[in-house]
């Protein structure tokens, strides 16, 4: 309850709706309104007063925000009931001011002259009893951070003012609005001070009281478009209308007071405030509220509006309100504080205790080498505390790379995408030598698979490397905040494990090495995943029929009427005569070579062709190590029937006749030869089987290499970081001589530790007061 000085008391009428009823006998044994929430407030925020602006505690406030001369100063002072705040015709509040209004209480039999007094939080230990003296305080204090120009400043000052004539409220007065710079103020004025204001109001905790003057458009109120900024819905918005008294004849507040015209969830509050004629005249803040009083009795649209008019009833209003609000947000604001008080008690170890023996700084060293050694295996291991649930980390991300890019990447190769037939038709030809082509030889085989499993190299060794830059990424990862705390261990560190990485990449990469080249020295054709040459036969032949197949068929399509359209069918038929007749091309070619060669031709004792009819079965390519020797044989046996025997060497040759004919020049070859553009049935086959073995065997050596090449990667790099990584610190880093040199912390440590300890100590004491005064 407001209590107003005994000769107000004594002037009360009862029944009216704008004065206070007089404090009874009876009032001091109760509690005032918001004796206990808001000193408790107050006690927080003379706390955290002393972190500045390195706190991140919102305590319950109420924040004064208003444009430049629109009244918050004379609200302010009809709140305490004294002139104490700076005056001027331009801007007066240039820092925030966080007033404390603090109810006294005196006995029923104390009679003599209450006495009220202000005390500064910058000014320990000293009253100000005279407020015109806190007045020259305020400015002198706003002189000496800001000078005499009209600069302003976001560093608080803090007042508390002690009367029995003021309820228990807390405000905070911030600078008003202004358009136009003056002095040595920035071009950006009204910027910053509209960005100083949100930094107060944006915060739930805050109760925004916005004043605005009658006689301006209330929807142009610069203090209402700034609640609204960081209150959309109003619900912790109290208007307030000033200069009621100076509007013009003919209207009223009425609609601004009911919410009418902009709605605020808290309402609104008219008041009178003194003019500046009244200020010179030093007219007391009494008379003020007895002008006030007059002002709204005299006028009866305001008389049914008694609980929206008046300072006193904008003081119980923001009282009451006030302490719902803190009641509300005390249960939060301990949990907060809790949560920070555990959070800097973590971060307060993490930055440690100075120790100067050499035992002390051993123990430390060697606690730090190990808690780094277990971070790194239990990242790796994926055991870590701190483990991702947003993405891969660690070991997975190891995983990934084997099986998702390494694996899939070799899946996706096709053994024979960068080779084409010309290729594998001018290896076969020449591993024949002089000789012409009767068989697939194994030559071109081995050269052209060799030259396929060399291309696993590469991707094998990227592969290493990208293991290598995962675990150097891990490394970085186990980094603490004690080891922080001393950057030359911290550089020492990042230097012993960069060295044992590379050394343990070294066997790797020698070890995959190792492998492609095993694979390259020995071809095993007898591999059982091998499908051998006779099976590549059998389905290059089975390929071959299929072809012939689909031609002849193509071609009988052409003799009947067909239902495709006439462009389509054209292009049809010519593509299977074109087909066709290569298949047909050796065929053709026989009977014209038969023709032109003597009668006895000179066959092999060793190899034939197998004739046409017979089974599949009994083909061969005289390839010992690519078909069985079986075949071999029965090919052999089955040629000698037919063995004509060559003429002897010795056998006299007719000599040429002499003639008058001029000599025939040959033309030189040229000097690079690539195989005829001609390719017939028999090289055909030839390739189409070529192309079978080398994707059947490339198959088997990916197979080996996806499997064997993690294995590696995994024995010679990770798990041997894993296993010798805290052996490794011991033997180069564990030394007595190098204790002091890298145990010496960077410079910001300790300010930091001062600064940890100092924030913890006032967190501690905010949590002793919630705990004492608040159940």
């Amino acid at each position: 309850m407001l209590q107003l000085p005994a000769t107000e008391a004594a002037a009360w009428v009862p029944g009216s709706p704008f004065r206070l009823p007089p404090p009874s006998p009876a009032s001091s044994d109760f509690p005032f309104l918001g004796e206990a929430v808001i000193p408790l407030v107050n006690k927080l925020q003379d706390i955290f007063s002393q972190l500045g602006s390195s706190s991140n505690i919102d305590l319950p406030q109420v924040a004064v925000v208003g444009s430049q001369s629109s009244g918050k100063s004379s609200v302010l002072e009809a709140l305490v009931g004294r002139d104490f705040l700076p005056r001027g015709s331009d801007i007066c509040t240039r820092r925030p001011l966080v007033l404390q209004l603090v109810q006294t209480s005196r006995r029923p039999e104390d009679r003599t002259e209450l006495l009220e007094w202000g005390e500064f939080l910058h000014v320990p230990g000293r009253r100000f009893t005279d407020f015109g003296a806190i007045r020259k305080e305020i400015q002198a204090e706003t002189d000496r951070e800001l000078g005499t120009n009209k600069g302003i400043s976001e560093k608080q000052i803090r007042l508390k003012i002690f009367s029995p004539n003021v309820l228990n409220i807390t405000l905070v007065d911030l600078p008003g609005i202004t358009k136009v710079p003056v002095g040595d103020q920035p071009t950006d004025i009204e910027a910053r001070i509209r960005t100083m204001i949100l930094t107060y109001i944006k915060h739930e905790t805050c109760i925004i009281l916005a004043v605005s003057p009658a006689n301006a458009d209330l929807a142009n109120s610069d203090a209402l478009q700034m609640a609204r900024i960081a209150d959309p819905d109003g619900s912790r918005t109290i208007g307030v209308i000033t200069k009621l008294d100076i509007m013009d004849r003919g209207t009223d507040a009425r609609n601004f007071l009911l919410g009418n015209v902009i709605p605020l969830r808290l309402g609104y509050i008219g008041v009178v405030n003194r003019c500046q004629e009244d200020i010179i005249a030093k007219k007391s803040i009494r008379d003020a509220l007895t002008y006030e009083e007059s002002f709204f009795r005299s006028k009866p649209v305001y008389h049914n509006l008694a609980d929206r008019c008046g300072i006193p009833q904008l003081a119980i209003r923001l009282n009451t309100i006030l302490v719902q609000h803190i009641k509300a947000i005390l249960p939060d604001l301990k949990a907060r504080i809790g949560i920070q008080l555990v959070t800097l008690q973590k971060e307060l170890a993490s930055y440690g205790e100075i120790t100067e023996s050499k035992s002390g700084l051993g123990a430390l060293l060697l606690n730090i080498l190990t808690k780094y050694s277990q971070g790194f295996q239990s990242v790796v291991d994926g055991k870590n505390e701190e483990m991702s649930t947003t993405e891969l980390s660690g070991g997975a991300r190891i995983h990934y790379i084997f099986q998702s890019i390494f694996v899939r990447s070799l899946e996706e190769v096709d053994p024979c995408d960068d080779l084409n037939n010309d290729d594998i038709r001018t290896a076969i030809q020449n591993a024949t030598g002089p000789k012409n082509v009767l068989f697939v030889p194994e030559v071109p085989f081995e050269l052209l698979v060799r030259r396929q499993i060399a291309r696993l190299l590469e991707p094998s060794l990227q592969c290493a490397r990208f293991i290598y830059d995962e675990l150097v990424k891990i490394s970085h990862r186990c980094e603490t905040l004690e080891l922080q705390r001393f950057p030359h261990l911290r550089r020492r560190i990042e230097e012993v494990v960069a060295s044992f990485l590379r050394e343990g990449l070294s066997p790797a990469e020698t070890m995959i090495g190792h492998l492609i080249e095993m694979e390259m020295d020995y071809i095993n054709t007898s591999h059982p995943a091998f499908i051998g040459g006779s099976k590549a036969v059998e389905m290059a032949l089975n390929q071959q029929r299929h072809a012939k197949t689909l031609a002849s068929k193509d071609v009988q399509d052409l003799e009947r009427p067909s239902s495709l359209p006439e462009k389509q069918a054209k292009a049809r038929a010519i593509l299977a005569r074109t087909s066709a007749a290569s298949l047909t091309a050796h065929e053709q070619a026989a009977p014209r070579v038969s023709a032109a060669a003597p009668e006895k031709a000179t066959t092999s004792s060793e190899f034939s062709y197998t004739k046409k009819g017979s089974s599949s079965s009994g083909s061969s390519w005289g390839i010992s190590s690519i078909f069985s020797s079986s075949e071999v044989r029965q090919s052999a046996n089955g040629s000698s029937k037919e063995h004509v025997p060559a003429r002897s060497y010795a056998e006299p040759v007719q000599a040429p006749l002499e003639s008058s004919f001029s000599s025939i020049q040959l033309r030189e070859p040229p000097a690079t030869l690539r195989a005829s553009d001609a390719q017939g049935e028999q090289e055909t086959l030839e390739i189409a089987v070529t192309r079978l073995l080398l994707k059947s065997y490339y198959d088997i050596v990916r197979k080996n290499i996806q499997d064997l090449v993690p294995k590696a990667i995994m024995h010679f790099l990770v798990n041997h970081v894993k296993r010798e990584l805290h052996t490794v610190f011991i033997r180069k880093l564990y030394r007595e001589n190098l204790f002091e040199e890298m145990l010496q912390e960077k410079e910001d440590i300790a300010v930091k530790r001062k600064r940890c300890k100092e924030i913890l100590r006032v967190l501690q004491q905010a949590a002793w007061e919630l705990d004492t005064n608040f159940y």
